[in-house]
């Protein structure tokens, strides 16, 4: 299969979710019922990826995703690679949800699930193709408690470090699979843009610091693939977000990163102006966030074109790549209609032909 080429100028991606239809939610809900076996589940979602993957080809997008259909949560795919975590009802805590929270030993599970999953997207997409992880310290804040985790792992920050060799192992099986870009999610590090978050701790530039060192740890020895890390102030879907505050307050931080590319989010005004963009090192493309991924309204390309000439103003051309502001569905229970995200894909793709006319 020749492989779509990915344009120098004004290329476009996805952060990775796509809105899962009816069935393949209530898929998941029998999958964790216990009802589906594996062998059955597999061979279900087999047939539902390639959907996925032409939905982002037709809508135009030049470096895709799976959607994620495999996994129950851009957070819980970690339990598919290691093990040490159950899944619980958490209580008041988690708002009486079921959550997985490390209680044992956190040790690497079967090394070939994410990379077998890769492979089967990319033997059957035309467009190079992009897998997301999570970051270890998005991981140690939503799955280390102290009650139930503190007899394997002391501390938060043992359990992160724990879990950096998994993430890189993963990461370095995945860049020798083919894949074109490896994405680190972390929404924890953008949310100490709020003034708020940053006052729930005692030195909170030390603690997103922390959090950039396991990312770059997390990143070492990825050779041949796209490092890219996405942050963005939550995504609540139709509810919004959490975060609010320009990425001003974590630019230090931000500059420390060693990766390629940095997604960013700019639809929402809780993200502030792009001017912030000045003052990244020149070597880190943007993944700008010119798509609301939240809301009902469907950007036009006009729109999408004019977010992205703002952006201009503050950084070279050459460094921006178009992206939605998050994944349409990083959570199973997500309720964006599937056909807006690919209107929205599809508008953006758009977009970038007629910038690439312009300015080209």
């Amino acid at each position: 299969m020749t492989k779509h080429a990915v344009p120098e100028l004004f290329p476009t991606t996805v952060v990775g979710s796509l809105p899962r239809p009816l069935w393949l939610k209530e898929l998941f809900d029998e999958i964790h019922e216990g009802k589906v076996p594996e062998r059955e589940r597999e061979r279900l979602l087999d047939m539902a990826v390639p959907f996925a993957l032409a939905l982002h080809e037709s809508a135009g997008v030049d470096v895709i995703s799976d959607g994620e259909w495999r996994r129950f949560s851009y957070v819980a795919v970690i339990t598919d690679v290691a093990t040490g975590f159950s899944r619980e009802l958490s209580g008041d805590k988690r708002d009486g949800k079921y959550w997985h929270t490390v209680t044992g030993e956190v040790k690497p599970g079967d090394p070939r699930v994410l990379v077998n999953h890769a492979r089967f997207a990319i033997e059957r997409a035309a467009r190079p193709v992009k897998v997301a992880l999570p970051s270890p310290y998005l991981l140690s804040v939503r799955m280390w408690d102290e009650g139930m985790s503190g007899g394997a792992y002391p501390t938060r920050q043992a359990f992160a470090d724990a879990i950096v060799p998994v993430i890189r192992a993963q990461a370095i099986a995945l860049a020798e699979a083919g894949v074109h870009t490896i994405q680190i999610d972390d929404p924890h590090l953008c949310l100490f843009v709020d003034p708020q978050v940053r006052a729930k701790y005692p030195d909170a530039d030390a603690e997103a610091m922390h959090c950039v060192s396991l990312i770059n740890r997390a990143f070492e020895g990825v050779r041949g693939a796209v490092k890219a890390v996405h942050l963005c102030r939550r995504n609540k879907g139709r509810k919004g977000w959490v975060g609010e505050g320009s990425y001003d307050a974590i630019m230090p931080q931000l500059c420390a990163l060693d990766v390629d590319q940095l997604m960013m989010e700019f639809t929402i005004p809780a993200a502030g102006d792009t001017r912030c963009l000045q003052a990244l090192p020149e070597s880190v493309r943007i993944g700008l966030g010119c798509v609301d991924c939240r809301g009902e309204v469907i950007d036009s390309p006009e729109t999408i074109v004019a977010r992205v000439e703002h952006a201009m103003q503050h950084v070279d051309k050459k460094r921006i790549v178009l992206a939605p502001d998050c994944g349409f569905a990083p959570g199973n229970a997500a309720d964006i209609p599937v056909d807006e995200a690919y209107q929205k894909l599809r508008n953006m793709a758009l977009a970038a032909e007629m910038l690439r006319q312009k300015h080209g």
